[in-house]
């Protein structure tokens, strides 16, 4: 673990092969962390399985950053993490809300249309240039998003898998936010400053509406919130580590294994089936993810936040 923690740069032409597999065993951990908060969204809802996931995560966090002594972020340090975290507050509670009411594989999916999302909200506030690939991408993944939609709406007609589907993309757009926000953040601070920060800034925020939604977790629930908060900063750290030794190029695609670890732990734990209007729309999604980041290995990852 004091590996993982480590704050020590290592060059870009590391061996790619422990770097995947760290960011793998990342992908596994955040998507068994997906399993504890649809269980816990359904159970409490998703105020309340954010709160105390986030604030079980603070303290975990905070016995491996404490004690290290870190010194005060600088202020330019400090506005971005504030930024990122007001984003990340509504990201987390619409996804959530939303994995409450949609199969897993079904809202991993949809999340993976972020990156495209992100090219444009970069161009607009970071002036970069959108080039012809991210225009066919983000054509394949509106298609995906389409086919995802429909085979939801041609089936047995859900409104609330439909709203489910509608918080998850509203989500996806705010994700889209917090990738471009990331890229500055990564430059400014590790990773362990970055969890702390990020899980103080959401749990503070969730903190303020406490008198009027938070309840009490059953004893039931306690294993959940454990186990989430766990595998959440477990999670932050392996990705992080495979991030800081490897280059992107070389990581990039394996993000899309969190669709395979979704669709297996739904059907395990939820018995959710897979359609094949999802699978479908998946596959278009990821091949516009692809097509986005043949010109621009620099996209940021999918799962890096686990907050």
């Amino acid at each position: 673990m004091s590996d993982l923690i480590s704050a020590d740069r290592q060059t870009e032409d590391a061996p790619p092969l422990l770097p995947s597999g760290s960011v793998l065993i990342g992908l596994l951990s955040f998507a068994m962390m997906d399993v504890a908060m649809k269980r816990l969204s359904i159970d409490l809802g998703a105020y309340n399985a954010l709160l105390w996931r986030v604030l079980t995560a603070l303290v975990l966090v905070s016995i491996l950053y404490l004690p290290r002594r870190p010194k005060m972020p600088g202020p330019t340090a400090r506005k971005v993490h504030l930024q990122r975290g007001i984003i990340v507050v509504f990201m987390s509670y619409l996804f959530f809300w939303g994995l409450a009411r949609v199969p897993l594989a079904e809202a991993i999916a949809l999340s993976f249309i972020a990156p495209i999302i992100a090219f444009y909200l970069a161009a607009v506030f970071l002036g970069e240039t959108i080039h012809r690939n991210a225009i066919y991408a983000s054509l394949l993944g509106f298609g995906g998003v389409l086919v995802i939609a429909w085979g939801r709406a041609s089936g047995d007609y859900d409104e609330a898998a439909l709203l489910g589907i509608g918080a998850i993309l509203a989500s996806a757009v705010l994700y889209a936010g917090n990738l471009v926000i990331q890229r500055q953040q990564a430059l400014l601070a590790g990773p362990l400053e970055i969890s702390f920060s990020q899980n103080l800034i959401i749990g503070a925020s969730f903190l303020l509406l406490a008198p009027f939604f938070a309840v009490l977790p059953d004893r039931a629930s306690l294993p959940y919130i454990g186990a989430g908060a766990a595998l959440s900063v477990i999670s932050a750290l392996f990705i992080a580590w495979g991030y800081r030794r490897a280059e992107a190029k070389y990581l990039i695609n394996l993000e899309y294994s969190a669709f395979i670890w979704a669709a297996i732990f739904g059907w395990l734990f939820f018995r959710e089936p897979i359609s094949w209007t999802t699978v479908a729309g998946a596959l278009l999604i990821v091949a516009g993810c692809y097509l986005a980041t043949r010109r621009d290995r620099k996209v940021a990852h999918i799962e890096t936040t686990a907050v």
